[in-house]
């Protein structure tokens, strides 16, 4: 179906800059970030630590980096890294620490990406042989493949505290943090409390156009800055990234809500077209995952049909992932329910019942 525009909905990476991002890039004081004098990185790396309640941030091109560097500083090689099944650093980013670390994850079963004290203290159990390590336990909020789930603050507190008492560091891989803190009610820096470490990005729901932030105590992140030359990071006159950043962090929180109002009116649309696809209870924050096999189809089929009528999507955790996102409208969204009534009469399955 021919539009001005599709709609994409495969991710909230996908926005552009706004008109106060692209000034502030514009306009934006840059100095050498190799040497640690672009004032605006800076600026921006400050103000981080402040939200986050952290002694120090570092300022990255992606998530991926940020997780990377603090598993690289956290873990010894040949070590493990305690996480939820399905996790980022558990599946996306495992080659990643193997390449640059030599360490590896120990997946938990947890389908909404929450585990449990109990699978904390199973894992860590003393082991007769004395052979596997396991350096540090890193959670996931929003968990993306569990459908953008949020995690309680007590129930992520507990397994912080099993994880510590276990000997573990604790990071928080936070890309939507915000989110959750926006969904929960409970402020960011009171979940960064519960942890040693943690990312998140300024790419995703806040909506700049690049980068992400490791925050953590100060020797930490100071050990991190080397790191990050050792990965490829030293980037020049990145201000002009940290501009659009700053504007990111202090607009983009403000209106997340949005996002989560969308999603959860996508989820009830496509519930209403195909009931048991989607259980918009689940729906907690940006996210909606389609369970496309009572149709049977992989989800990447269904992906191709939702583009060729001028939607994007994607795959993932088995399912099909709509994201909403700031370049997202309402009337967006009911045209992407439009679009599902379609497909959905139209797919094998529903067309034989």
């Amino acid at each position: 179906m021919d539009r001005p525009r599709p709609i994409d909905l495969r991710s909230d990476t996908v926005t552009k800059p706004t008109e106060a991002m692209r000034r502030a890039m514009y306009e934006a004081e840059v100095g050498d970030d190799w040497y640690s004098d672009d004032p605006t990185v800076n600026r921006l790396q400050e103000r981080c630590a402040e939200v986050t309640g952290k002694d120090a941030a570092v300022f990255v091109p992606t998530g991926t980096m940020a997780n990377q560097i603090a598993l690289h500083q956290h873990v010894r090689s040949g070590h493990f890294v305690l996480c939820a099944e399905h996790s980022h650093v558990g599946s996306t980013e495992v080659h990643s620490s193997a390449a640059l670390s030599g360490i590896a994850p120990m997946a938990l079963p947890a389908p909404r990406g929450v585990i449990t004290v109990e699978q904390v203290h199973e894992a860590l159990a003393p082991d007769p042989l004395d052979a596997i390590g396991f350096d540090l336990l890193s959670l996931e909020n929003t968990h993306n493949a569990g459908g953008g789930s949020v995690w309680p603050i007590d129930d992520l507190r507990a397994v912080a505290k099993a994880g510590r008492d276990g000997g573990l560091a604790v990071h928080l891989d936070g890309a939507r943090i915000f989110n959750a803190s926006v969904a929960s009610g409970v402020p960011v820096h009171e979940y960064a409390a519960e942890v040693d470490t943690l990312m998140f990005c300024l790419s995703k729901g806040l909506g700049a156009p690049v980068g992400s932030v490791l925050c953590g105590p100060a020797p930490f992140i100071r050990e991190a800055r080397k790191t990050k030359i050792l990965f490829g990071g030293a980037w020049r006159q990145a201000g002009i990234l940290a501009a659009a950043g700053m504007v990111a962090l202090d607009e983009g929180p403000k209106r997340l809500h949005e996002d989560h109002e969308n999603a959860r009116r996508l989820a009830e649309g496509i519930a209403e077209a195909s009931p048991g696809t989607v259980d918009p209870d689940e729906v907690e924050t940006n996210m909606v995952f389609i369970d496309v096999r009572e149709f049977g189809l992989a989800p990447w089929e269904v992906v191709g049909r939702f583009k060729a009528e001028g939607v994007l999507s994607n795959a993932e955790a088995g399912k099909v992932r709509l994201v909403t996102h700031r370049d997202v409208t309402r009337e967006d969204v009911e045209e992407t329910i439009a679009v599902w009534r379609r497909l959905s009469a139209s797919m094998p399955a529903a067309a034989s019942a």
